[in-house]
């Protein structure tokens, strides 16, 4: 009789064990989504959006850091001038940022900084 309730306690103490293993397993895996693949999935989504958000006039930079100014956009492909009178043409998932000028940063810059000032 003793003997069956030492098997009975072991057999319990190795459920236990494995339901553990597997608590663990599932918040290594719960934290490798929110620490790689969610991040991930941004980053792609932003390029996605960045890449359909370009238009004639902006300033781009190529992932091959090239810069230049977008001239004509197609469906797959845009064409930059990287130099007075000179043109590439790029397909439109290599254009890696578009460039915001100086001038408009400086502004958003004083707005915030009257914006600080107005409040208490």
């Amino acid at each position: 009789m003793q003997a069956v309730l030492h098997m009975i306690a072991a057999s319990g103490g190795a459920a236990g064990g494995s339901a553990v293993s597997l608590l663990f397993l599932v918040l290594i895996g719960v934290v490798f989504y929110f620490m790689l693949i969610r991040p991930q999935q941004r980053r792609a989504r932003a390029q996605r959006e960045l890449v359909q958000s370009i238009s004639v006039g902006d300033e781009v930079v190529t992932i091959g850091g090239m810069f230049g100014r977008v001239q004509e956009v197609d469906d797959d492909a845009v064409t930059l001038e990287v130099a007075p009178g000179t043109s590439l043409r790029f397909v439109r998932s290599a254009i890696a940022r578009r460039l915001v000028e100086e001038e408009e940063e400086e502004e958003s810059e004083e707005e915030e900084d009257q914006e600080a000032g107005e409040s208490p």
